[in-house]
């Protein structure tokens, strides 16, 4: 095929790799060592290049030939010939374990560089041409997080707005929100962005040693939503993990009788909103999009009635007999709540007060709080991305890949939040990953821009390979076939080509 002209370019997608290190194997998916891949769209043409991420995990891993760093779902054993007593006595002290840097998730960029995230304290630097690994940065020496999310959020002056959650801080345990900004003042051009990183607000967890666990949050012109799901992290069981032999995974539980908490802090004032909202209990990966409309906050989300998406990826599961082993308990759902920010405060309880057009309600209750119930807009979607230029603003289309009842997409999906249409791709022993929407330099409308998504074959023989597709009609425009074994990514992004000056070989 063709591809645009205008499209030029690095798209740069991470995810897990090396799965088996000496005679060691992961025992879940999502712990394998950080592999970078990128295409380079240069003239018509694409180039793509793979590298592994040079974390200190990795390199300790290598070296020792063996798992020695602990991943979320692997719990690893450093030196067996130590005292045993010791080591339960140093980990005693720590409560938080030292995390890996094995940037696994996704790719950000703070000021004019880019770094591999996941979900620890730590993210490494690296260059989005070479995908050469560089420093590494340790959120904990600006803020006081102990995590923090993969999917951070851009604001109009590219400053990068992010969330993490320090657990146990002085007694207390609370989610950070934190700005690093784009630039650096002249002076001062040799120190980095982290350096001037400021703390926007902080919200307290509704449970002390209970913290809930998050992925994303959303973003609105005013106002940061954050939500508290009943899928919590239990910190005295994390804290002892090491000692009783276990993973740090089996330290969440989702909690079906509780609430899921709305908090909505408003951007300019930097508090937050002082009305209680809520909806049942969810799990929920990834925020859609939100924006606001007459007095109302609209957001969207993914989210699911249980927690077993998780376990779907422990290795165990994901042999031969696939498609039997991993059947979703809950189908993701992307829901739209609507949340009625300014309202009758002499309302009825027990009164709807929602204004707009939309099946979402949001009931008064005698205690003043108020239950939200959501809008279905579809089923069957996730990993959702969206035309970032709407990103916080009134939007229709969310690009996905499409899931039925496995974990393992099997087409690409185009979604249209007002008509409710669904347009798709798919293509016989496919499996596509997540799509990343780019538009085009003089777009005058939503979807007028290219889709492009990694596209693996079931068949490991057969050659994966980079599709383009039309946003518009969702229709082919050119694919590049890759001679290399390919993995299923997570999520990635691109950068035009005046953001980074692509060089070719």
């Amino acid at each position: 095929g063709q591809l645009p002209t205008w499209l030029q370019g690095i798209l740069l997608r991470n995810g897990p790799g090396m799965h088996t290190i000496g005679d060691n194997k992961y025992n879940h998916w999502f712990d394998g060592l950080a592999l970078l891949h990128s295409f380079t769209f240069k003239n018509g043409e694409v180039y793509y290049r793979s590298k592994y991420l040079r974390s200190d995990t990795y390199n300790c891993n290598i070296e020792a030939n063996r798992i020695v760093v602990s991943e979320f779902g692997t719990m690893a054993y450093p030196d067996p010939c130590k005292n045993i007593f010791a080591k339960a006595f140093s980990y005693l002290s720590h409560t938080i374990p030292e995390f890996t840097d094995n940037c696994l998730i996704n790719i950000m960029k703070a000021g004019d560089d880019f770094y591999a995230t996941g979900e620890t304290n730590f993210i490494r630097k690296i260059n989005p041409q070479t995908l050469e690994t560089l420093e590494k940065v340790d959120y904990h020496k600006y803020v006081s997080v102990n995590v923090a999310t993969s999917h951070p959020h851009y604001d109009s002056a590219g400053n990068v707005l992010n969330m993490g959650t320090s657990i146990v801080d002085k007694g207390k345990t609370k989610y950070v929100l934190f700005k690093i900004p784009s630039s650096v003042p002249e002076k001062e051009k040799k120190k980095s962005c982290f350096k001037h990183l400021e703390v926007v607000c902080t919200i307290p967890s509704h449970s002390l040693l209970h913290p809930s666990y998050y992925h994303s949050f959303g973003l609105t012109e005013n106002y940061i939503i954050f939500i508290e799901q009943p899928f919590r992290l239990d910190i005295v069981k994390m804290a002892t993990a090491y000692i009783r032999g276990v993973n740090w995974a089996s330290c969440l539980a989702y909690n079906n009788d509780d609430k899921t908490w709305f908090h909505f802090i408003d951007r300019k004032t930097k508090k937050e909103v002082s009305t209680k909202f809520y909806t049942d209990a969810l799990v929920f990966f990834h925020h859609v999009n939100a924006y606001e409309e007459d007095g109302h906050i609209i957001f969207d989300l993914i989210a699911y009635t249980d927690s077993s998406l998780y376990d779907m990826f422990y290795l165990k599961n994901l042999g031969k007999d696939f498609d039997e082993n991993t059947k979703l308990t809950s189908i993701p759902t992307c829901k739209r709540f609507v949340v009625p920010l300014q309202y009758d405060k002499d309302a009825e309880v027990g009164s709807n007060l929602v204004r707009l057009a939309s099946t979402a309600t949001a009931v008064k209750e005698k205690d003043g709080n108020i239950y939200c119930q959501p809008e279905i807009l579809c089923e069957g979607i996730e990993l959702p991305r969206i035309n970032y230029n709407y990103n916080g603003k009134k939007y229709k289309y969310v690009f996905a890949t499409k899931v039925q009842w496995s974990p393992v997409p099997t087409k690409i999906a185009k979604f249209n939040t007002q008509t409710k249409e669904m347009l798709h791709w798919r293509e016989d022993h496919c499996w596509p990953s997540e799509p990343v929407f780019v538009p085009n330099p003089d777009a005058k409308e939503e979807d007028d821009g290219v889709v492009l998504t990694c596209v693996v074959k079931s068949d490991p023989k057969e050659a994966p390979f980079l599709l383009v597709l039309d946003a518009k009609t969702f229709t082919e425009l050119a694919r590049a076939t890759v001679n290399v074994e390919m993995h299923m990514d997570l999520h990635g992004i691109f950068i035009p080509e005046q953001v980074v000056e692509t060089e070719t070989e």
